[in-house]
């Protein structure tokens, strides 16, 4: 069983990194192998609706000059995929949107059935349309989206704050178990 972690952040270990983390650390200790991938610095194009990834049904973007295909080619390889993201101005980064983006067109039909997990980390406000907005990604693609006991997201400004937030470290833990757990359970 496999699951790849997107970090969309451009801090590479800031909040978003810390909150994956915990994450991982659920999994791993469950048996659950983890390809954790940072595109927060990548300079990944957004969508740009040519469509033509629906044509040719490949499950590739046409678009060159970026790992957009490497990344596409992890999800598809993955049991579950779980995407991060910062909060900016109450939206996502543009890493993040642009995974988002053409991995959903490219990716067709391709992911359904697979799980899915939305992890936020935020100053102090707009985490919800994050949380939202990845999650909806997931459930167009006919995913299954597994949750924690409260929605996932992390409160802390500077690097390494969201290390206080206690409730944002149980919700992770949890949603690690319930993660290993579904997984577990659409594998036997």
């Amino acid at each position: 069983m496999k699951v790849v972690l997107f970090n969309g952040s451009p801090r590479k270990e800031g909040n978003t990194y810390q909150c994956l983390n915990i994450v991982m650390e659920e999994l791993t200790a469950q048996g659950i192998d983890c390809d954790y991938v940072w595109i927060g610095m990548d300079k990944l194009q957004g969508c740009t609706a040519c469509y033509k990834c629906v044509d040719n049904d490949d499950q590739r973007c046409v678009l060159k000059g970026d790992k957009m295909n490497e990344y596409i080619e992890k999800m598809l390889e993955s049991d579950g995929i779980i995407i991060g993201s910062p909060t900016y101005y109450s939206n996502l980064s543009t890493s993040t949107k642009a995974l988002i983006e053409r991995a959903g067109f490219a990716t067709s039909r391709h992911l359904k059935n697979k799980i899915g997990a939305a992890v936020v980390a935020v100053r102090r406000a707009g985490s919800n349309q994050v949380f939202s907005s990845i999650n909806y990604f997931f459930l167009i693609k006919e995913m299954i989206v597994v949750g924690s006991t409260y929605w996932n997201m992390g409160i802390g400004r500077k690097p390494g704050e969201v290390l206080e937030d206690e409730e944002g470290i149980r919700t992770f833990k949890n949603l690690g178990k319930n993660f290993a757990y579904v997984l577990k359970k659409m594998k036997t």
